[in-house]
């Protein structure tokens, strides 16, 4: 049989097929490895079709054979399995950070990781229509940007701006640029936030990434990496409601006894209760940043949670609640 054009590309297209069209419960024959190899311009005998399948096995492919009437080889082991795969959708239609456009581009491009057959069940996971999403397309090359700026260890400057009735951007500081030393990008509460110093105010701050505009690296290195490495990561989240800024304090709280579920998820199962002696509610002493977000996380339980402790911040309770309740007087 005379060489075709692409007869050096064999192996790999062969490999491509089984990728992309076989699985466990959809074995490729040899006659239709054939025609699919025919397909892309490449000829074969099935002689030389055995011998290519046992080269990729050699080279660490899971090329498995399938024995019986509708027998044939399929891809075993992937790098990811349909379930993976399904969270991996199943995460980026979630996320408002990322635009629709964008989310629609990385679920096709998460649906070629698997066959063309398990590709049609991610399809059906797949409801990005209607979402609430974000209307910064640029905010994909945003988180790019800054995490090349901190492998780099370089202060970047932004532009950062708010959303007007309008749908328009306003731009905060009358549109000056902001100069911060980026750390870390936080995935909170469905939002990508970037938790930064900054130089002007001297502390570490937070701000949402799609609403960054911008973004440029500084040519000079990085400062507050001391006050960096004092923040407990694993607890920061936990600890900043909705990235809403505001003064660290240790607040006691109260809660019935059938919310120990709610503050273990919101500050995480190491935390201490201690009930009181009826049973029907425990105290809790926690480290929060004191702010609109946490009044209105506490709101959420109504007369079920309670804040104790310091006398300050439950003045602040209470001022919250009464101006709530002046809205409907």
């Amino acid at each position: 049989m005379p060489r075709s054009a692409n007869q050096k590309l064999k192996l790999l297209l062969l490999l491509d097929v089984l990728r992309r069209q076989s699985d466990e419960q959809h074995p490729m024959s040899v006659p239709r490895l054939i025609e699919a190899l025919s397909a892309q311009g490449v000829q074969a005998e099935r002689k030389s079709v055995y011998d290519d399948i046992e080269a990729l096995r050699l080279y660490g492919a899971d090329i498995l054979q399938k024995r019986g009437r509708d027998g044939g080889y399929y891809i075993g082991q992937r790098d990811f399995e349909l379930p993976e795969l399904k969270l991996l959708v199943d995460s980026v239609q979630s996320s408002k950070f990322i635009t629709q456009k964008k989310t629609l581009s990385l679920i096709r491009k998460i649906e070629s990781l698997a066959s063309v057959h398990d590709a049609r069940l991610l399809e059906r996971q797949v409801y990005v229509r209607n979402r609430v999403k974000s209307m910064n397309e640029s905010v994909y090359y945003n988180v790019d940007e800054i995490s090349g700026a901190i492998s780099r260890d370089r202060a970047i400057r932004f532009r950062y701006y708010e959303l007007t009735p309008e749908r328009r951007q306003r731009f905060r500081r009358d549109g000056a640029y902001y100069e911060v030393s980026p750390f870390a990008l936080i995935w909170d509460d469905e939002n990508y936030y970037l938790l930064a110093w900054e130089d002007a105010r001297g502390e570490l701050r937070h701000y949402r990434v799609d609403k960054m505009a911008s973004i440029s690296a500084l040519d000079r290195e990085r400062q507050g990496k001391a006050a960096f490495a004092a923040v407990d990561m694993s607890a920061y989240s936990q600890k900043v409601f909705g990235m809403f800024n505001g003064e660290r304090r240790s607040v006691r709280l109260r809660f019935a006894a059938h919310l120990a579920g709610a503050v273990f998820d919101r500050f995480g199962k190491d935390v201490m209760l201690i009930p009181d002696a009826s049973g029907e509610s425990f105290t809790v002493t926690v480290e929060v940043a004191v702010s609109t977000q946490f009044f209105g996380w506490l709101f959420g339980f109504g007369a079920e949670a309670e804040v104790l402790e310091p006398a300050d911040v439950r003045e602040q309770m209470l001022a919250q609640a009464r101006a709530v309740t002046a809205l409907y007087e």
